[in-house]
């Protein structure tokens, strides 16, 4: 059963670039046709998709996110990265890296709390 993992930096400050992994376990992120996606939830708001990264390698993002952001893949370490570049405030939040595909349940990560802070 597949399981996944984010690690990174729990405080960063502003204007930096925040970068998270998630560690995939028991599946290969290259296995079509699955889609490994960042999302967010900032304190006392709804989840927000960042963006995800296919099997393929292909890469999407949000439209209000995308000018900053990043999503990269290792398939030797079977990890996938977001980089979310000039950070302020408000990107604090709990983000989460999730498993999609096409008549399957999603499989989420735990989620890992960022703070953006001086």
């Amino acid at each position: 059963q597949v399981q996944l993992q984010e690690s990174g930096p729990g405080l960063v400050k502003p204007s930096q670039t925040l970068s998270l992994t998630c560690t995939v376990s028991g599946g290969s992120i290259t296995t079509n046709y699955y889609y490994w996606s960042w999302i967010r939830q900032p304190p006392g708001k709804g989840l927000e998709w960042i963006g995800y990264i296919e099997y393929s390698g292909s890469t999407y993002y949000s439209p209000s996110l995308k000018s900053r952001t990043s999503i990269s893949r290792d398939t030797s370490e079977n990890q996938f990265s977001l980089q979310l570049s000039s950070v302020t405030p408000e990107d604090t939040a709990v983000y989460y890296c999730a498993r999609g595909g096409i008549g399957v349940p999603p499989v989420w990560g735990q989620g890992t709390q960022v703070t953006v802070s001086s």
